[in-house]
């Protein structure tokens, strides 16, 4: 019955529709490779690009260019095996001395027993980790993991369903994350993740989706026009989840969320409640 409901409030959701539009394009329209390049293979005439890791290295690409604000998504098919202490990523990062960066992290297990790993980092600053457990096999068929970014909120969706929201606290005294930032992918592994079983590799992740609805930000400028309603992400629509949204919201992390940042200390961050 409950995840007859999550399927129910997903299915509303997919109906009403969200701002990410962006055609299907090759690739290297809007990619470059980051690292591995021995490590990378284009599929289907570059709609598709799988990156593995074994004990040499991984791999990685980015965004050719960077964006102030927009809706970022990318349809991902995760490691299948033993992928204990893998880490696949999907995430924005803005390369200053005190970054800005919006994570999605992959901690693989055995089977099909991933981890969603989110964080914030605004200003250099992280420690806003949220971890949720997937209703699904991630390692099965894609699934879409897609961002919104505008000047109110940054809302991370699978499949469609609302999972995070940081909203602008600014005038609370919260940072939130203001620079231009690029979109990159990869996969590696972290000895905090646990220690990854090698005789399982090479680890293969696919990657599909290459299109980008971004404002894009000139010479790593955020300027004025990429808070314009022009843009279909920073239309009022946009600016906090509908009704619909917030009842899938609330379900995914009453069943799902493994872990919050603001649940561990003696005293709850203040932008915690504002996020709800």
């Amino acid at each position: 019955m409950a995840s007859s409901l999550l399927f129910l409030l997903t299915f509303l959701i997919a109906i009403v529709g969200h701002a990410n539009c962006a055609p299907d394009v090759p690739w290297s329209q809007n990619y470059v490779l980051l690292y591995g390049q021995d490590h990378t293979q284009l599929l289907n005439q570059e709609k598709e690009i799988q990156i593995s890791l074994d004990q040499v290295s991984g791999a990685g690409f980015k965004s050719l260019k960077a964006y102030g604000s927009g809706f970022f998504g990318m349809r991902m098919k995760l490691p299948n095996k033993d992928t204990t202490g893998i880490i696949t990523t999907f995430y924005l990062r803005s390369y200053t001395n005190n970054h800005d960066e919006l994570d999605f992290e992959f901690l693989g297990g055995k089977g099909q027993n991933y981890l969603l790993h989110t964080n914030v980092f605004t200003n250099g600053q992280g420690g806003r980790e949220q971890r949720f457990s997937l209703w699904f096999d991630p390692t099965e068929d894609f699934h879409d993991y897609q961002l919104i970014w505008n000047q109110h909120q940054v809302v991370w969706f699978v499949d469609g369903t609302p999972i995070r929201v940081f909203k602008n606290n600014q005038n609370i005294g919260v940072s939130y994350p203001v620079q231009a930032m690029q979109i990159e992918a990869s996969i590696w592994n972290g000895t905090w993740a646990g220690e990854p079983n090698w005789s399982q590799a090479p680890f293969q992740a696919h990657y599909q989706g290459f299109g980008i609805d971004g404002c894009p930000a000139q010479l790593n400028t955020i300027g004025s026009e990429c808070s314009s309603p022009t843009f279909e992400w920073n239309v009022e629509k946009y600016w906090k989840l509908d009704s619909q949204q917030q009842m899938a919201y609330e379900d995914v992390r009453n069943k799902h969320m493994m872990y919050d940042y603001c649940t561990v200390g003696p005293k709850a961050p203040p932008e915690c409640q504002n996020n709800q």
